[in-house]
């Protein structure tokens, strides 16, 4: 930018220096016409005047009726500021505008005299001199003639007004070259401006252009030249260079999802058959060695036979649950499922999760704390919220243990209502969850306790299906260690601002 604008200030003093040097040239030039040229135009304009004059003169002594010479002498002589001396046959003067201009034709026609000057012009009738008046040191342009009734003629003007006339008109010049320059500098810096102003929006346009910012346009007008042509085609660069890049990034991100489409849809792929073929090792080798000891006939008898079909049956069960379980958590981890989102109210959700775990709370004859004399509304998918809560409840039952002749589960829903939020909590009473589990218990078959037995243990993916319809909901959860036992949470979106 500053090389521009440095680029442009040079174009400003090239436009400034190029006109100052045509006003220069042009005024040397008058200046040697007015010092070679003017005096020879005024000597050949004065010499033909003079020459004029004469004609008039001549035609003024021909004419016999003509009475009124010296009057028409005498205007002749102030029109054209000349010296007029008439001379008859007999040298006597008949008419002179200047006493001193007879003396200086004695001196002049002295056959000794120097003076004579130089001749501009010899005719038959008239001669044309320079020359210098001795005693006045005036020079002069003086013609002589003979004119036609024998009378002779002498016309004057002096010439040294000329050069003074050449000098006060250089000095004019001068003067005048002065203040031309000083107007041109300054039309020049408003006629440059009217120039670079445009040239410089135009060069921050581009470079915005360059950086891919299109937000700014260069403001046209009606006018028919060549920077509004090249602003209107920026214009339109931008505009078209702005539509292709949106394009071009919109197909960029529709290319990267389906590229990372594809990467997840391959992750889950890779994933699910880790998993399944992880976890179905056991259930399968219960199988083939329960069904190889009924091809073998191990246990003839009925009740032996009935005992190893039905471990058959429980564990073809489990690996169906589990492989469902296993495709359901992949679905929800890699933002495959969609949630039919209702309002609801959470108690009268969670007072059906604990009348379907009734059977299991009283075989560990455990207490509920359970406040159900409320309603609260909230906005999810309440199929999904029931399976979280199943989760974390079942969870609660396999763990809780005795503390102070009790064991107990607290089910507890807070409403925060600066973020508009409802925290529902399930404890039990227990043993603390170590800090080295405390982050993987939310890990697929993660086992705190790896002597657990397989009808305790579960599939083992119920906190990671937990944190994988959070994470979808963009809702908080997590575990925290309490004096007395393990509480477990999440968030859910209040339907209402409390």
């Amino acid at each position: 930018m500053k090389k521009i604008k440095n680029a442009l200030k040079s174009v400003r003093i090239k436009l400034f220096m190029t006109i100052s040097s045509v006003i220069l040239l042009i005024i040397l030039f008058l200046i040697l016409v007015n010092n070679f040229v003017f005096g020879k135009f005024y000597l050949y304009s004065k010499t033909k005047a003079l020459k004029s004059v004469y004609e008039v003169i001549n035609e003024y002594y021909k004419s016999e009726t003509n009475q009124n010479i010296d009057n028409q002498l005498e205007n002749l002589s102030t029109q054209n500021n000349f010296d007029i001396l008439i001379i008859d046959n007999h040298n006597i003067n008949v008419y002179t505008t200047n006493k001193n201009f007879l003396s200086t034709i004695d001196q002049m026609t002295n056959r000794f005299s120097t003076n004579k000057g130089e001749t501009i012009e010899e005719a038959e009738k008239f001669t044309i001199r320079q020359m210098q008046d001795s005693r006045s040191g005036i020079t002069y342009i003086m013609l002589s003639a003979v004119l036609d009734n024998g009378y002779l003629l002498y016309i004057r003007i002096p010439i040294n007004s000329i050069q003074e006339s050449v000098k006060i008109s250089n000095n004019f010049l001068y003067l005048m070259a002065g203040f031309t320059i000083l107007i041109s500098a300054v039309i020049v810096s408003y006629v440059s401006r009217k120039f670079t102003d445009p040239i410089l929006e135009l060069n921050a346009i581009a470079k915005k252009m360059a950086n891919l910012d299109f937000s700014h346009k260069y403001k046209t007008n009606n006018a028919d030249d060549e920077i509004n042509n090249l602003g209107k085609s920026i214009n339109a660069m931008s505009s078209k260079l702005e539509k292709t890049i949106k394009q071009l990034r919109s197909t960029n991100i529709e290319l990267e999802k389906d590229i990372e489409q594809k990467s997840k849809l391959d992750e889950m792929r890779k994933s699910f058959i880790s998993d399944v073929s992880h976890e179905l090792k056991t259930p399968i080798a219960l199988i083939q060695g329960y069904a190889e000891g009924l091809i073998e006939n191990v246990n003839s008898d009925e009740e032996s036979r009935n005992f190893y079909a039905q471990v058959i049956l429980d564990e073809t069960n489990k690996m169906d649950i589990l492989v469902k379980q296993l495709l359901e958590l992949m679905k929800l981890e890699y933002g495959k499922r969609e949630f039919n989102d209702t309002t609801f109210d959470i108690i009268e959700l969670e007072r059906e999760v604990l009348r379907k775990s009734k059977v299991m709370l009283d075989e560990k004859n455990i207490k509920v704390e359970f406040d159900q004399n409320q309603k609260i509304n909230v906005i999810a998918d309440d199929f999904y919220i029931e399976q979280v809560l199943s989760n974390y409840l079942t969870n609660a039952i396999k763990h809780v243990k005795e503390i102070d002749g009790k064991k107990t589960i607290k089910i507890e829903n807070t409403i925060n209502k600066e973020k508009n939020k409802v925290r529902i909590s399930v404890f039990n009473t227990g043993e603390n969850i170590s800090e080295e589990h405390i982050l993987k218990i939310w890990d697929r078959f993660y086992k705190v306790d790896e002597s657990r037995n397989r009808q305790d243990g579960g599939t083992g993916i119920g906190l990671s299906f937990v944190k994988a319809v959070m994470n979808n909901y963009e809702n908080d959860y997590g575990v925290i260690n309490k004096e007395n036992g393990v509480e477990f949470y999440f968030e859910l979106n209040a339907d209402e601002t409390f």
